[in-house]
């Protein structure tokens, strides 16, 4: 792998940065499926990627394949708003996301492509009593955790959001929990820069390649059907957010999980406004500035089970007609773009990364709306899982603690999936 460096930009700058097609070879190999490998990850979304890229980084395993049905990235990693925090209240949660938090610090480097990583502090809003109590609540409980976040008042509020209202008639802030060091990232940067070092490790990024079957024998995975044609494979990992039901069971199980279209939109571009992501879990709404300019809003999921990509004008509504009353100035703003994307929800709102019934098969769904900010995190312990069996990062997260009672219940905790 050719690596990007001050010093490489530099040099191109004497052919006015025409050579970089001419001396530089393509960030990721176009493969062509082998006949059989260790490793299959179905899924070529952050989450995968990652599992694949931490397989070969911390356990020598290269000989993966990362299967796409469509292109790499174009899924929920390519639809999210880039949110990246820690400050949960259950102990595995808050556990899992600092991992994924704290590797997202060193990522550009340790990929050697700029994610773009921007700790510039995230912010929960309280806009009701019982939020200031909930999150004092997890401000001690992230203390212990040693997670670093705070509860603060609304004159810091204020002083760190100029553009915020604070004595809205239906929803006021009180306060809000602030966790400093989280922030945003390039959600297609962090996508390319995992296949760039998979395949510089020999893995095979493969798009346009649908799974369409899954073969096995006597309980055992022994490889995957696809448009591409049969791939065996001695583990199989099945990464594949909203899809994940289909693809559980082409392996003949079910798992606990329903599909729904999350929607976000972007406005037109304006001058710096505010430098920290907000979030507003009364009216499940959140939002940051971009680097461009524009402002990133983000809602709640549809109230429906569905596979749509496309988004509703009725829910965007709701959302911005919520958030005007705390940032009035998005009144005067018009919108540029809006998108949807397929999440996968769980009873208790939290992931599964776990083993199957299937010998060989292991799965890693359930994010619902907070996965970007899992991925680094995500990726390491499902590699680990696949690689070694069990992981201390996904024991709590197995698909059969909704038979046996023993919730990670973040939707209560947190009052919001994200």
């Amino acid at each position: 792998m050719q690596r990007y460096s001050v010093f490489a930009v530099a040099r191109q700058a004497l052919s006015q940065q025409m050579g970089w097609g001419q001396t530089w070879a393509r960030a990721w190999a176009d493969a062509a499926p082998k006949p059989r490998y260790d490793a299959i990850i179905v899924g070529a979304g952050g989450h995968g990627l990652a599992t694949a890229y931490y397989l070969g980084r911390n356990f020598g395993i290269t000989n993966v394949a990362i299967l796409e049905k469509g292109w790499l990235g174009g899924g929920n990693t390519g639809r999210n708003t880039t949110i990246i925090r820690s400050n949960y209240l259950q102990d595995a949660s808050a556990a899992i996301y600092e991992k994924s938090r704290s590797l997202y610090e060193t990522l550009s480097q340790d990929l050697n492509m700029n994610v773009m990583f921007s700790p510039r502090g995230v912010m929960m809003l309280a806009q009701t009593e019982h939020e200031v109590r909930g999150y004092m609540r997890t401000a001690h409980a992230n203390a212990l955790q040693g997670v670093e976040t705070r509860f603060i008042g609304p004159a810091e509020v204020k002083k760190l959001v100029p553009i915020i209202r604070l004595d809205g008639p239906r929803y006021p802030v009180l306060g809000a929990l602030w966790q400093p060091r989280g922030g945003t990232a390039r959600h297609d940067t962090v996508a390319w820069a995992y296949a760039r070092a998979c395949s510089d490790m020999g893995m095979d990024v493969i798009q346009n390649c649908e799974v369409t079957g899954i073969t096995t024998d006597q309980g055992r995975v022994t490889g995957v059907e696809t448009t591409r044609g049969a791939i065996a494979c001695g583990k199989l990992g099945l990464v594949t957010a909203g899809h994940i039901g289909e693809t559980a069971r082409m392996a003949g199980f079910r798992l606990p999980v329903e599909s729904l279209c999350l929607q976000a939109l972007v406005s037109e571009p304006i001058k710096p406004a505010m430098d920290v992501v907000v979030m507003a879990n009364t009216v499940h709404g959140y939002m940051s500035q971009s680097d461009k300019g524009e402002m990133v809003i983000g809602g709640g999921t549809d109230g429906f089970n569905n596979y749509t990509q496309r988004g509703s004008f009725h829910h965007i509504e709701e959302t911005v007609r919520a958030l005007i009353e705390t940032f009035p100035m998005l009144s005067r703003l018009k919108m540029l773009r809006q998108w949807g994307g397929i999440v996968d929800m769980t009873g208790d709102r939290s992931p599964i990364l776990s083993k199957t019934p299937v010998e060989g098969i292991f799965v890693n769904c359930g994010w619902g709306t907070g996965g970007f900010k899992a991925i680094p995190g995500s990726g390491w312990a499902m590699a680990e899982l696949m690689a070694k069996g069990h992981s201390p990062l996904t024991e709590e997260f197995t698909m059969f603690r909704f038979r046996e009672g023993r919730f990670i219940d973040e939707s209560v905790a947190a009052g919001v999936a994200h």
